[in-house]
C-alpha cells in the first residue's frame, strides 16, 4: 500500500481518480488534480513547502518531487509527464510539459507551457524555459522549438499513463 502521511497537520489531498503505486510515497502539503498517477518508488514530499499538481499528470518510477523550506514551493500543471528518476525541486512546470528521464529542474525555475526538458538535462535555479522549446544539456540550453508531432507526443504520453494505471486498477486494457 502507498505511503501517505500527514506532516505538521498537512494531509495530502488525492482524488479517487488518481492512482498511486503500492510503494509510492506522498507526504505533507500535497494537492493532486484529477487522474494523476504516481509510479513505483516515486516520492512526492510536501514536508517543507507546498506541492500542487494539476490534472492528468504522471510522476514516473523513482522520480522525486520536493521543495525548499520557506523559499520555494513546487507547482506542476496539467498534462505533465515527469520521467523516470527525474528530480523536480521548488520550481514551476506549466501545463503540457514533458520532463525527460533523469532530468533535474531546480528552485525557482519555470518550465513554460509545451516545453520539453531532455533526458539527463539540468535546469538551473531561476532559469525560464521558453514555451514550446526543447532544452537539453548541463546546464540545460534551448536546442530547438518543438514541432507539431513532438507537441502531440506530450498529450499522448499523458493519456498513455492514465491507460497504464487502468491496468493496475483492473480497468480497461485496450484504451
Amino acid at each position: 500500500m502507498s505511503i501517505i502521511l500527514p506532516v505538521n497537520e498537512h494531509v495530502p489531498s488525492i482524488p479517487d481518480s488518481c492512482w498511486l503505486a503500492p510503494n509510492a510515497t506522498v507526504v505533507g502539503e500535497v494537492q493532486f488534480g484529477e487522474n494523476c498517477t504516481v509510479w513505483f518508488n516515486a516520492v512526492v514530499r510536501g514536508d517543507v513547502n507546498a506541492i500542487t499538481i494539476g490534472d492528468r499528470t504522471n510522476i514516473q518510477d523513482n522520480a522525486v518531487i520536493h521543495c525548499t523550506y520557506q523559499r520555494a514551493a513546487t507547482k506542476i500543471g496539467s498534462n505533465v509527464s515527469i520521467g523516470h528518476t527525474a528530480i523536480i525541486h521548488g520550481c514551476t512546470l506549466e501545463d503540457n510539459v514533458l520532463i525527460g528521464m533523469g532530468a533535474i529542474v531546480m528552485d525557482h525555475a519555470v518550465v513554460q507551457e509545451g516545453a520539453i526538458i531532455a533526458a539527463g538535462a539540468v535546469v538551473l535555479e531561476k532559469t525560464v524555459v521558453e514555451a514550446g522549446a526543447i532544452y537539453a544539456g548541463i546546464p540545460a540550453k534551448k536546442v530547438k522549438m518543438a514541432q507539431g508531432d513532438v507537441k502531440d507526443m506530450i498529450g499522448r504520453t499523458a493519456n498513455n499513463y492514465i491507460k497504464y494505471a487502468g491496468w493496475f486498477k483492473g480497468g480497461e486494457n485496450d484504451q
